[in-house]
């Protein structure tokens, strides 16, 4: 039996497609960048690791003809520019390729609505992505959803689960913008729907699809249908645009770090600009129903895990923020201001071994430099599971080595050794949390 594959299966669309088109027993490769350990235990043999967007056209229709696949579902994509590649070369030079490499499949390709309205790169880029469907040969459905609504929680979704659970709500003139939804079972209804068809022998598909329910909703009826959900409270706070704004260049910051936050500027841009379109077309050529946001929010767990998601979603950016920016100020502060003090310290804990003051001022400076180190190694999205692990690790090691050599401190007036019991308590909750998938 031939395949149907789905690149970018590690994303929150494509691991939902790929997940129910599995459910419902039709062959499925899982194809992305790299998978967590957990979605590779549930796709098994079907995952698939491959710089996807890095292969030429040629590579690309070797590695679909290895897949056996003849329907290729793309959900590859990135918001905007950043570490895991440029939007233009995303959306639009990889579509191009793909589509090159697939002359006798269907290329069911995951866009946005209206792309040709919005004035981001991330909206250009994906209109430009469909452009060069359209001039291609190969039989293609463009899908454009609204906002998806999915069991699995992230970017956008998982936000306004954190909102609605700790009562927060948004500006008013954003939560009236236009936030048409779509149920994820509808993405992959209508992809089972084009594989029937394309397999019974239709070849002339050229369709441009806005799958989404006809419901017109605001962004608030949407929070307040999750509020409703997971028992949220009545919001008390609704967030001021200048927070906001702040919010979206402090998004901006840590994606150029490589973390993926939902409230970077060009979501905040897309959101302001609305998310509608006419599923019509879509229903009527489809002989589809969708689903509308009371249904699709039943497809949600409403069990505490996941309103200890929510609550904590929030919590997982400020203990990252928070801890890198203690070790980076820690190291700072012992270098500078605080050499002398940190020195005299480091002499009274060594002075049992008969150190002096100059290997004092050198166990300082390696000390502040390697708590730099740890805290750099936490911002950075790559390394932050790493460096955290290295705080845990070093903290006991401060512990241990001053229990060791001044066991007084620990009745300090102070208190510096029982000071570092919080931190170690901060450090394993941000590693309970630190997964993104």
């Amino acid at each position: 039996m031939t395949k149907i594959a789905i690149l970018g299966a590690s994303g929150l669309i494509g691991q939902s497609i790929a997940e129910e088109l599995r459910r419902q027993g039709l062959e499925v490769a899982a194809l992305a960048r790299r998978f967590a350990t957990s979605q590779r235990g549930s796709f098994g043999g079907a995952a698939i690791e491959a710089p996807l967007v890095d292969l030429d056209a040629a590579a690309l229709s070797d590695l679909l003809d290895r897949c056996a696949a003849d329907i290729v579902v793309n959900c590859v994509g990135v918001l905007q520019d950043g570490p895991d590649g440029a939007a233009s070369e995303v959306h639009q030079r990889f579509v191009a390729r793909l589509a090159a490499a697939s002359p006798e499949r269907l290329v069911v390709h995951i866009s946005i609505p209206a792309p040709d309205a919005g004035e981001t790169a991330f909206s250009h880029t994906k209109a430009a992505g469909e452009a060069a469907l359209r001039a291609s040969g190969c039989a293609f459905a463009i899908v454009r959803p609204g906002f998806v609504v999915a069991p699995i929680a992230y970017g956008g979704g998982a936000l306004l689960r954190a909102l609605a659970a700790l009562g927060i709500g948004l500006p008013r003139k954003l939560g009236s913008a236009p936030f048409m939804i779509t149920a994820v079972g509808d993405i992959a209804a209508t992809v089972v729907t084009l594989a029937r068809r394309f397999r019974a022998g239709e070849r002339d598909m050229r369709f441009v699809w806005d799958v989404m329910s006809p419901e017109r909703l605001a962004i608030e009826d949407v929070l307040a249908a999750f509020r409703l959900r997971l028992g949220g409270p009545p919001p008390f706070f609704s967030l001021p645009d200048w927070l906001l704004a702040i919010g979206g260049y402090a998004g901006d910051l840590a994606g150029r770090l490589g973390w993926r936050p939902p409230t970077r500027s060009t979501a905040i841009a897309e959101i302001r600009r609305g998310v509608s379109g006419d599923p019509r077309g879509w229903m009527e050529e489809s002989r589809l129903a969708s689903h509308d946001l009371a249904l699709a929010m039943q497809a949600i767990d409403a069990g505490v895990r996941e309103k200890w998601f929510a609550r904590l979603y929030l919590w997982k950016g400020a203990a990252i923020v928070g801890l890198a920016l203690f070790w980076i100020a820690t190291g700072v502060i012992a270098l500078t201001s605080g050499f002398a003090e940190g020195r005299a310290l480091m002499a009274k804990a060594t002075e049992g071994i008969g150190a002096g003051d100059g290997v004092a001022a050198l166990l300082t400076i390696a000390t502040s430099l390697l708590d730099i180190a740890i805290g750099c190694a936490i911002a950075w999205r790559r390394s932050s599971r790493a460096g955290l692990v290295a705080s845990l690790a070093v903290t006991l090691a401060y512990l241990g080595a001053g229990t060791l050599l001044a066991p007084a401190l620990w009745g300090g007036a102070l208190g510096p050794y029982l000071k570092d019991l919080p931190l170690l308590l901060a450090t394993l909750a941000a590693l309970a949390v630190s997964d993104d998938r």
